[in-house]
């Protein structure tokens, strides 16, 4: 059986980059929680994640971690754009992402991804996030995700 962490209660945003040391697995499901109407639902958020985790296994026959992990591999952006203002003139300007940041941009565009997919639909929001991660570990443009991490990229190197 998997033993993996959804909820450990740990107090990860105390110091600056004590949350790379919280489970990834459990950044997921606290990202899950986002919009004023889910907030603090941590209860709702893991039993998402699990039954995002057992369609994984069903439709992919792989350990959902390892797709979890793929998929945050393949969602984070590399090199982002930002806005360098002198005198009043604002231009962009390409910058690499630290890995950290490219973690909680992965984490943050595939949990708005799956909730815009669940949004107004059939589907159950775990069933969405079964989807989102799975086609974001293939790295196939159906992901909202990599079509985001896509679109990123692409405004960095214009502005290289």
């Amino acid at each position: 059986n998997l033993s993996y962490v959804l909820h450990t209660a740990g107090r990860y945003l105390v110091k600056r980059f004590r949350k790379a040391q919280c489970p990834i697995v459990e950044r997921l499901t606290n990202s899950l929680m986002m919009h004023g109407r889910n907030n603090g639902k941590k209860l709702m958020a893991v039993r998402i994640v699990k039954h995002a985790m057992e369609i994984i296994y069903l439709l992919t026959d792989q350990n959902p971690i390892q797709v979890i992990v793929d998929a945050i591999i393949n969602g984070g952006p590399r090199e982002d754009a930002t806005r360098i203002g002198s005198a009043g003139v604002v231009r962009r300007q390409a910058v690499d992402i630290s890995p950290l940041r490219r973690v909680n941009q992965a984490i943050y565009l595939l949990t708005t991804g799956n909730r815009e997919s669940a949004f107004r639909n059939i589907k159950t929001i775990a069933e969405c996030l079964a989807d989102e991660l799975i086609n974001a570990a293939k790295g196939s443009s159906n992901s909202y995700a990599i079509k985001k991490k896509d679109e990123i990229e692409r405004v960095a190197k214009a502005n290289r």
